[in-house]
């Protein structure tokens, strides 16, 4: 099977797990929701929600759950790890060693192939008809789920928005930028960006490979445009041309004015700088936007968000999801987990407190905050296109090929000719 993938300008393929998995078989019990006796005394969940706002909506789902199923004991198998890197690499042994999980969170979409190919997940697509979630998701969404002969693979708990960018408007007025400023293109942010960089200021917070991954991602998109920017993935556009060398240019420019420690923290240390006003700006998705939350801050007054420059009107898009392994111990305690994820409260509980926006259509928008309701109407209404560093636009070989190459050019390792001829080796491999 193969996962139906449309790299246009409105594809809306989302974001799947980071990390490569061997091509193993699965456990032989011919998918049938695996050969345990199928009961749902317990079900272990295995996520990487491990702290801050994400173990905050994964706390807020499982109060549901319980109250959703309240006779299944809830079993926490959350693993610390920046973007769930130690999570994945558990993960992928516990698969290999034909040990899974109940459920485990991934980014759904087109990199579950790997799961599929591996015969790792089940088809979960009578489940979306018993929950009624055909009538409730988007149309395109569930299309875009779904594999060519019909399977679906996960069931995702929100949607999440990869191109904004945060900034703290009392560090911008204090350096002489204009906090209500908004910036067309790269050029004209790069220009305040200057300023505050002479002024002593972090201009751009930035943590480690995937956050800087993730900074590309909106500078191609900011450069090339939606349609270009989905040719990266499908070969209309070509790696190796000027235009592509002009946003790594941009691209380059950018991480001259991030912090020198970047590489030792997390999204949650580079958004806090913002917080704390020892950066200017922040590009991170916006699970953002629920650290700022939880520490009393005000959108428009401590804070601010908007899209990328050169990125409005684009919805750079990834969700989280849940999957039903093959040989799950407790199949039916899975499925009961998954009945909750799907449920319009479990996605307005979860989704109020990880800052993300609900998958279901009929969830009531005034439960949402001001930011959440903005990332509503803009899903609703821009172009969709699908991230890179979480897993849409691309298999998992070749963004991880991406950001082994991001991270030698970050740290000087090689040159941006180097870097343009990784990326575009990465990209055919």
């Amino acid at each position: 099977m193969r996962v139906n993938q449309r790299m246009t300008a409105t594809v809306a393929t989302a974001a799947v797990l980071g990390l490569t998995l061997a091509a193993c078989g699965g456990s032989g019990d011919g998918g049938d929701g695996g050969s345990a006796s199928g009961s749902a005394d317990q079900v272990e969940v295995f996520t990487w929600w491990a702290a801050g706002s994400e173990k905050a909506g994964l706390d807020a789902l499982v109060g549901v759950f319980n109250e959703q199923h309240p006779d299944i004991e809830f079993v926490n198998g959350a693993v610390a790890g920046g973007a769930g890197s130690a999570a994945k690499d558990l993960l992928q042994t516990r698969l290999q060693a034909q040990d899974p999980p109940d459920t485990f969170q991934a980014h759904a979409g087109a990199e579950l192939q790997d799961y599929i190919d591996a015969a790792q997940i089940e088809d979960v697509s009578d489940l979306y008809d018993e929950f009624g979630l055909t009538d409730v998701f988007p149309a395109d969404l569930v299309d875009r789920l779904s594999t060519e002969d019909g399977a679906i693979y996960s069931i995702p708990s929100n949607i999440h928005r990869a191109n904004v960018v945060w900034a703290n408007p009392t560090v911008l007025e204090d350096n002489g930028v204009d906090p209500e400023a908004t910036y067309d293109d790269l050029d004209a942010w790069m220009a305040d960006l200057d300023k505050l960089d002479k002024a002593g200021v972090t201009a751009l917070s930035v943590g480690t490979t995937w956050t800087q991954v993730n900074l590309l991602e909106t500078v191609l998109l900011a450069d090339l445009g939606p349609e270009a920017y989905s040719g990266l993935w499908d070969g209309s556009t070509d790696w190796e041309g000027p235009e592509v060398k002009a946003a790594l240019e941009d691209f380059e420019t950018l991480m001259s004015y991030t912090n020198d420690d970047r590489d030792g923290l997390d999204w949650p240390e580079a958004t806090q700088m913002v917080i704390d006003g020892s950066a200017a700006f922040n590009v991170m998705g916006d699970w953002a936007v629920a650290a700022f939350e939880e520490q009393d801050k005000v959108l428009g007054t401590d804070f601010t968000a908007a899209p990328v420059p050169g990125t409005d009107g684009v919805f750079d898009f990834l969700a989280d999801s849940f999957t039903l392994p093959v040989g799950a111990p407790h199949p039916d305690g899975a499925k009961a987990w998954l009945e909750t994820v799907g449920s319009l409260d479990g996605q307005v509980a979860f989704n109020k407190a990880k800052g993300s926006i609900p998958a279901r259509t009929d969830a009531d928008p005034a439960d949402f905050s001001e930011y959440q309701q903005t990332a509503i109407d803009s899903f609703a209404n821009d172009t969709i296109v699908s991230s890179l560093a979480h897993g849409a636009a691309a298999p998992v070989a070749t963004l991880n090929a991406i950001s082994d190459a991001t991270s030698k050019f970050t740290t000087g390792a090689s040159d941006l000719a180097g870097y343009q001829s990784e990326l575009a080796a990465a990209t055919q491999s």
